[in-house]
């Protein structure tokens, strides 16, 4: 059973109870839960799993605000999947609760949807320019397909590579210059391709086949999650602190924790570097601060989320009201900035900034745990990739069959 935030504290775990167990799994977010579970029930082995913060739920963690507002801590998190394993897996330790996300982007005042799609067309321009980027799009492409605005830039239609130019400049390249720090052709591809013209009037955010939110919150989805007799999570502990390694011609060879060697599987879902002690140097990241404003009303805008594109500092604004689906007659809006990853003490890393150039520099660190036979990085941080929630439970799945097989 999960202990509480004080117990755990309080009660550290002995080096002897450590080493008695199967797997140490270091994080107690969505890769470490899921993992810890499958190998706690399917593999039948005593987990332990180790978590920093005083709480359970990772990024994902949210909590009543002092309004009553059920609000996510690190930012909202909206669930959405076409994988019949991952919502089969989760859907046993929550309902849900149907909504389904649409972003409006705020555009000189006027709200359009985004992704920008057919109706954001129609919203943008005079009808008879509209129509022509309509009909030249539709030429091209097939309704409901998804076109990279980056490609369609490249376009040998002057029509769409001027729509291409008004999307980027007007949706696009302010925004990610905010997001990022970094202009859209200096980040990989797999992080500007997640935001696409969509060839559809769905103004819909995602059109995965399963999309909502845990009926009670992601808190209560994790503790049903974790509550397994052969798990025991640990909470207000530091893992780095107990984990120590062997260093040998450059390459960690063994690994102990606390004062005992270790040779049960640990599943890492940290950032690598710090477990390392930076010794190749800080990892980019971008980190966010949150500014919460309150509201005696029930809502104050027209949909979950309000990105800014143009305009302000904070990227986007979210309405947890419109997320969760709580009736009440006040509301909580989060405005979200995102910073550069300076501060290792004061700031959490967010987002790996996926350039050729730190991934380069990430390989040295998969280099120099290598050795480590029993080791595992797995997650958004320790593997330096931008994952959705739901991609990261798949892979966690995944690590679990070959960890079981």
């Amino acid at each position: 059973m999960p202990v509480t935030p004080i117990d755990a504290m309080l009660q550290p775990p002995s080096d002897d109870e450590l080493a008695g167990c199967d797997a140490i799994v270091v994080g107690a977010g969505f890769a470490g839960a899921v993992i810890a579970r499958e190998i706690a029930e399917r593999g039948g082995r005593k987990v332990a799993v180790i978590e920093r913060r005083p709480h359970i739920a990772g990024n994902a963690y949210d909590h009543s605000d002092r309004q009553g507002v059920l609000i996510h801590k690190y930012g909202p998190h909206i669930y959405h999947t076409n994988s019949e394993r991952v919502h089969t897996f989760l859907s046993r330790f929550t309902e849900w609760y149907d909504y389904q996300h649409e972003v409006l982007a705020s555009v000189h005042g006027k709200y359009i949807p985004v992704p920008f799609n057919l109706n954001s067309i129609a919203a943008s321009f005079p009808a008879d320019k509209a129509a022509a980027y309509r009909d030249a799009l539709l030429g091209s492409y097939a309704l409901g397909s998804k076109v990279g605005i980056l490609q369609l830039r490249r376009s040998d239609q002057e029509l769409l590579r001027e729509l291409a130019e008004y999307v980027y400049e007007h949706v696009f390249l302010h925004y990610t210059m905010k997001q990022w720090g970094l202009a859209p052709d200096e980040i990989d591809p797999e992080v500007t391709a997640r935001v696409p013209v969509l060839v559809d009037t769905d103004n819909r955010y995602f059109q995965d086949r399963y999309q909502g939110m845990p009926q009670n919150g992601y808190t209560p989805l994790f503790e049903r999650l974790l509550d397994h007799p052969n798990i025991t999570v640990y909470l207000g502990l530091d893992a780095i602190s107990r984990l120590h390694f062997d260093v040998q011609e450059g390459q960690a060879k063994a690994l102990d924790f606390g004062s005992l060697p270790y040779f049960g599987t640990v599943v890492y879902t940290g950032a690598l570097d710090e477990l390392a002690g930076w010794r190749y140097g800080i990892l980019p990241y971008r980190s966010l601060d949150f500014v919460y404003r309150y509201y005696q009303q029930k809502h104050v805008q027209p949909c979950g989320t309000v990105n800014f594109t143009v305009s302000e500092s904070y990227t986007r604004t979210t309405e947890y009201t419109w997320l969760t689906g709580q009736q009440l007659d006040v509301t909580t809006v989060a405005e979200e900035y995102p910073r550069a990853f300076e501060d290792t003490q004061a700031q959490i890393p967010y987002y790996p900034i996926l350039t050729d150039a730190n991934k380069q520099a990430y390989q040295r660190y998969v280099d120099f745990f290598a050795p480590l036979t029993n080791f595992r990085a797995l997650g958004r941080l320790a593997e330096y990739r931008y994952y959705n929630m739901d991609a990261i439970v798949q892979r966690a799945l995944g690590m679990a069959d070959e960890l079981l097989s």
